[in-house]
């Protein structure tokens, strides 16, 4: 075992890291993070914060004591260009961020619509197929009908002196036919 400690690392097995000189960064924090210094950066509470600082700085540096920015207030404008600078960033990375988001949601709202569209799909072939299967089963209508058309048949056979035969050909005594049958029962 000491022989292998002399040799070196295993060439089977990975080496261990160690530390980096690089800062590790998480984006999701720093994601986070600029969205809520961009929510902050367009609310009314920083827009109140950055006209009250404005104002005292032009008061600080237009009275009677010394200024140290002078009217053309210099310094101020390079103070709002450096804010202006670090603020569209961070505008853009929330903005990065929503549109991924927007992006995940508008997917996950197609692939529901499509399940919705297959299960309808699905659903109107079912009906369509139980209406098939209906339109050849004999509905209670029909069986009404028919029977009407065998009561009526049956009236035409009456009025007509004929006896209704009942299997092959022979007439039951026990018939009688010369009572009406009524149509509605």
């Amino acid at each position: 075992m000491a022989r292998d400690e002399r040799r070196g690392p295993r060439l089977d097995q990975p080496m261990e890291r160690g530390i980096s000189l690089r800062p590790s960064v998480d984006p999701e924090r720093v994601g986070r993070l600029s969205e809520r210094i961009a929510r902050f950066l367009g609310s009314w509470r920083f827009i109140g914060y950055m006209t009250a600082f404005i104002v005292f700085w032009i008061v600080l540096n237009t009275g009677p004591w010394p200024h140290p920015d002078p009217f053309p207030f210099i310094f101020l404008t390079l103070l709002l260009s450096l804010q202006a600078s670090y603020a569209a960033p961070l505008i853009l990375l929330a903005q990065n961020r929503q549109a991924d988001r927007d992006r995940v949601q508008y997917q996950d709202d197609r692939a529901r619509t499509d399940r919705l569209i297959a299960d309808t799909e699905y659903l109107m072939r079912e009906i369509a197929s139980l209406r098939v299967a209906l339109g050849e089963v004999a509905t209670r209508d029909f069986l009404r009908g028919e029977l009407r058309d065998l009561l009526d048949d049956l009236d035409e056979r009456e009025a007509r002196g004929k006896p209704k035969k009942k299997g092959k050909g022979r007439v039951d005594e026990g018939d009688d036919l010369e009572q009406p049958v009524d149509a509605a029962s």
